[in-house]
């Protein structure tokens, strides 16, 4: 009996050393993932001048806040590009959720009689396109969206990709057991999705939604094609502008004293690195509110006991 719990207590210490090992390991592989941003934040914090005579450095000599006061020099057309993102991100996504759960729902059931048609109508979406001038030419002149705010919403509003996603989600975690009694006393295929289905694809529904929030927070090229006012001009596509500006005054600083004199003033490398932060950080705090639904959704379609 001694001997049992001599080796049960030895197999425990055994287990806490390889948790605490296992645990070091992920901790140094979470502060590897995170160090890349966090020096990004470190270099748009850094007076210019002192980053092109000491280099990157995680502790700089001197701080600046000269790269955010030259983004921030834009004003109010900065805070509506921000205005623009947000409503394009949560009116799309809203959008972008409503449609393709409901068409994943629709090809999932086996009594959907043209549930195979559809199907392949989907995936075929994944394998070609019709091309950038037929699209331009459908989303500006056939459907007339050219410089509004649904140009940068409705094309992106249908991913055949979280289609198949969400439709073996259905069919994995939504018993057709439940379905068929639902049927049985009276429910609607409306009804059924709406108080059954959804309530138990939330994981299924937050992957799908961060995916297309994260789609809808980072385009920019829509806004190249379709937008020429500058009050609907996007967060991503404003500060692309911002570079394109900087990159023309350094292209011709040789040519013009006034451009080296504008050179001079821009912080270069430091404002790249403030359109960074300002690019990413609003959707780094909004993964938390997916992170709770996000692994379980990441694992649609694995083996269950």
């Amino acid at each position: 009996m001694a001997g049992v719990i001599r080796r049960n207590k030895d197999f425990h210490q055994v287990g806490t050393g390889w948790n605490v090992v296992l645990n070091l390991i992920a901790g140094i592989f979470a502060f590897l993932c995170v160090f890349p941003f966090l020096f990004v934040v470190i270099i748009s914090l850094t007076d210019e001048k002192t980053l092109a005579t000491d280099g990157y450095r995680i502790l700089p000599a001197q701080w600046s806040l000269e790269a955010y006061r030259y983004v921030f020099q834009s004003g109010d057309m900065l805070l509506r590009s921000y205005g623009v993102t947000i409503f394009v991100t949560l009116v799309g996504t809203v959008i972008s959720l409503i449609m393709i759960s409901l068409y994943a729902y629709a090809i999932s059931r086996n009594s959907f009689r043209y549930r195979r048609f559809f199907s392949v109508f989907a995936i075929v979406t994944m394998l070609f396109n019709g091309g950038m001038i037929p699209t331009y030419m459908v989303v500006s002149q056939l459907m007339g969206l050219k410089n509004t705010v649904w140009a940068l919403i409705l094309p992106l509003a249908m991913n055949a990709f979280y289609i198949m996603i969400l439709r073996t989600f259905y069919s994995t975690s939504v018993p057709e057991a439940v379905i068929e009694s639902a049927r049985i006393d009276g429910a609607g295929d409306f009804y059924i999705f709406l108080r059954i289905v959804l309530p138990l694809s939330l994981p299924g529904l937050a992957t799908i939604g961060l995916f297309s929030t994260l789609g809808y927070w980072n385009d920019w090229f829509n806004a190249l094609l379709y937008i020429d006012v500058p009050n609907l001009v996007p967060l991503q596509s404003m500060l692309m502008r911002i570079e394109s500006s900087i990159a023309f005054i350094q292209q011709n600083s040789q040519n013009s004293s006034l451009s080296l004199t504008a050179l001079q003033s821009i912080p270069q490398d430091t404002s790249r690195m403030a359109m960074v932060v300002l690019a990413t950080l609003p959707i780094i705090f909004a993964y938390p509110f997916f992170q709770r639904y996000f692994v379980q959704g990441l694992t649609v379609g694995a083996v269950k006991e």
